[in-house]
């Protein structure tokens, strides 16, 4: 799998996705924050399947494929 993420994408996913994750401990404590971890995984492993499927890349030092 060759990375297509960022790190400013990277950043910006894991702290969207802490912020809605959090809305199942905090605030309306529903499991709808549980969609928090689908932008957290990505930005764990730095790969985005819509950005593979749409040719987008924001990561320049990364290989191509």
């Amino acid at each position: 799998m060759v990375k297509n993420l960022g790190s400013l994408d990277r950043l910006l996913r894991a702290i969207v996705g802490l912020v809605l994750l959090s809305l199942v401990f905090i605030g309306p404590k529903t499991l709808w924050g549980l969609i928090g971890l689908v932008p957290l995984g990505t930005a764990v492993i730095s790969f985005c399947p819509a950005y593979r499927l749409f040719g987008i890349k924001t990561c320049k030092t990364c290989k191509t494929a």
